[in-house]
């Protein structure tokens, strides 16, 4: 991005229309690239009068500072000096103190005898004074790390970014509307996606809101959707329409990727992960339980009605034993995964909220949880959609929404077990209750009350009674464990405490040397 001060726009008809660098440049950003290396080891004061010489040439000043200021980036200034400045300044004056200064000659002598009081030359002493100034330091190093090319791309591509700075609103379509929307939201900028029929890369409109739909217009805020250009021109195809606010004049800028906007590196959009403080404490603290139900951030996207909302998060159903290949739906009809979404209402403007609950309004066969701040006061409107409504203030209660996903778990486990056949009978001698739940596409739960007449439960694993007595026969008391559970996995049997109980034996434990199998009394 640019300095506001070099943006170069032009205002016909009433547009705004960013002033782009063309080929016809690329001699000028070979020529201001040169001139910053050929003056390594020279001042910068040297280096801005080559640069004023350059601007004179060129089609417009701006455009070469603009390029300059790109490349001040790659370079290192240092200040030039054998002492301290401020402490050549400090024994200086306290030597004309003493000296008296009022002529040139009296100045000299102030000089000799701080110079000789620091151990230097009075030359040395005085090319310290002011060493540090700006204007005085010395370019000590230039790596640009563009070519001339490169440069004037990633020159159009400042332009364009700085001339979002005053934008109040973005109006993109997108090719790769995933990473569009990843982008805004880790930006934390407000948006809503809207249908259209126009044609173009996308059948749908993301609508970014600008600083003056909420409280105030801040730099920060149009840096973001700066920010968000670099995203946006990374897509094979887009379109962008901008609300400028142009001094108190609304202009409209419009871009697309037939406009030399281009990214010539990779620079990632944002360090911010997810929307707010409130949605990265909530996923924090919600993947480090241990519960059936596994986090998607940016789930989706709802249609509802004109337009698409895309939920914070999603919670998908995983219950311990249940396939986990993707499909809802198993042989039987059962359900092994499940959905729910999951959106975080925090306080925002009335007429964003107003938003929200329309978009609520026009889901249809959605499950969806809301955490609401309560400062918004609309936890009994969302209820009445029949969507499940947290309250929270500050931080969102893990506990509240784990308790809403074990009522999902209780009618899924109730529907699971209903789909279910009254007996089951298993092709295998040994089977585990999580394998035969995977392979009707249920949790272990749903079996409860499912007759297996042909087989033992023992502990979680269903063995036929004639595989019990052949364990009987192989294992012995006296046996060491270590032989008793080599005979078990032969069988494909893991659960060796529950089998040996059922056998009629217990392990009686040698310390660190293992143990031994006993009858049991």
């Amino acid at each position: 991005m640019l300095t506001k001060d070099l943006l170069r726009v032009s205002r016909a008809g009433g547009g705004y229309h960013p002033q782009f660098a063309g080929r016809e440049h690329r001699p000028l950003a070979a020529r201001v690239i040169g001139t910053y290396q050929g003056h390594v080891g020279h001042t910068r004061e040297e280096l801005e009068d080559a640069l004023t010489d350059l601007e004179r040439d060129a089609d417009h000043f701006k455009l070469v500072r603009g390029f300059s200021a790109l490349l001040e980036r790659d370079a290192t200034f240092e200040t030039d000096a054998e002492i301290d400045p401020e402490r050549a300044r400090r024994a200086t004056f306290e030597a004309a103190e003493d000296v008296g200064v009022v002529t040139d000659e009296q100045r000299e002598a102030a000089l000799v005898r701080a110079a000789d009081g620091l151990g230097l030359s009075a030359d040395v002493l005085e090319r310290a004074l002011y060493a540090d100034l700006e204007e005085r330091q010395v370019l000590a190093a230039v790596d640009p790390r563009w070519e001339p090319d490169d440069l004037v791309a990633q020159y159009n591509l400042s332009l364009a970014q700085t001339a979002l700075f005053d934008a109040t609103e973005l109006r993109v379509r997108s090719s790769d509307p995933k990473a569009l929307v990843s982008a805004i939201k880790r930006l934390r900028l407000m948006y809503e996606i809207r249908k259209t029929d126009a044609e173009g890369p996308s059948d749908r409109e993301v609508v970014v809101t600008g600083p003056t739909h909420l409280f105030r217009a801040t730099r920060r805020y149009g840096t973001r959707f700066a920010r968000l250009l670099r995203t946006i021109a990374k897509a094979g195809e887009w379109r962008l329409a901008a609300t400028i606010d142009d001094r108190g004049t609304e202009r409209v800028l419009e871009l697309s990727e037939d406009d030399p906007v281009r990214v010539p590196d990779a620079e990632p959009v944002a360090d911010v992960s997810f929307d707010s403080s409130v949605e990265a404490d909530f996923a924090g603290r919600f993947s480090s339980l241990d519960l059936d139900w596994e986090l998607v951030r940016e789930p989706e996207p709802l249609e509802t009605g004109t337009r698409v909302m895309i939920p914070d998060f999603a919670f998908d159903y995983r219950p311990a034993g249940s396939a986990r290949s993707g499909s809802s739906d198993s042989s039987d009809g059962s359900r092994s995964d499940f959905r729910v979404f999951f959106e975080i209402m925090g306080f925002w403007t009335p007429e964003y909220v107003e938003k929200k609950l329309a978009q609520l309004a026009d889901l249809e066969d959605v499950e969806l949880i809301v955490a609401v701040d309560e400062s918004l006061g609309v936890g009994e409107e969302i209820a009445a959609r029949e969507f499940r409504a947290i309250p929270y203030s500050g931080s969102v209660r893990v506990k509240d929404v784990a308790d809403a996903l074990r009522e999902y778990e209780r009618q899924l486990v109730a529907e699971s077990a209903a789909a279910l056949p009254d007996e089951l009978r298993p092709d295998a001698d040994v089977v585990s209750l999580a394998e035969l739940a995977a392979d009707r596409g249920v949790g272990e739960d749903a079996l409860a009350d499912v007759a297996v007449p042909e087989h033992e439960r023992v502990g979680r694993t269903l063995v036929r009674p004639s595989v019990l007595e052949e364990l009987g026969e192989e294992i012995e008391a006296g046996s060491s464990l270590s032989e008793a559970e080599t005979v078990l996995e032969s069988y494909g049997i893991a659960d060796a405490s529950a089998i040996l109980s059922e056998l009629g034996y217990r392990v009686e434990w040698e310390g660190l040397a293992g143990g031994t199998i006993v009858e049991r009394e």
